[in-house]
């Protein structure tokens, strides 16, 4: 049974940081994107960024630039979101997917509906 396992989200004050981690088993992601979405309370899932199979290629939404870092650990079957400078309006759930197996070293696709694999979410709270 494939298995994401997030970890890492909880009760921060705004400025402060978390670094996240997600946990694959049940299969190897190492030919697969990996990425982290979030979705806010009333609001649709957001892509947050995304990292290739390959490490190659990142992405982020605009919105976190220069203050989240996602990396990944092939060897471990994990990813990583690395939070500083936290906001409120960063408060949400916060998803761990991956892709299924690609050719290309540097996809990294924004869109849910790209990821097959998802994990349960962890809570990220920023308090004012």
């Amino acid at each position: 049974q494939v298995q994401l396992v997030e970890s890492g989200g909880g009760l921060v004050q705004a400025g402060g940081s978390l670094r996240l981690s997600c946990a694959a088993s049940g299969r190897t992601f190492s030919r697969s994107a990996m990425a982290w979405f979030r979705q806010a309370s009333g609001k649709e899932r957001e892509f947050v960024a995304a990292i290739s199979w390959g490490g190659v290629s990142t992405s982020y939404a605009d919105s976190v630039k220069g203050r989240f870092t996602i990396s990944r650990d092939n060897a471990k079957n994990s990813v990583f979101l690395h939070v500083i400078s936290l906001k409120p309006e960063d408060t949400a759930v916060y998803y761990c997917a991956a892709t299924s197996d690609s050719a290309r070293a540097s996809y990294t696709p924004l869109l849910p509906r790209d990821y097959t694999y998802w994990g349960q979410g962890t809570q990220v709270t920023v308090s004012s």
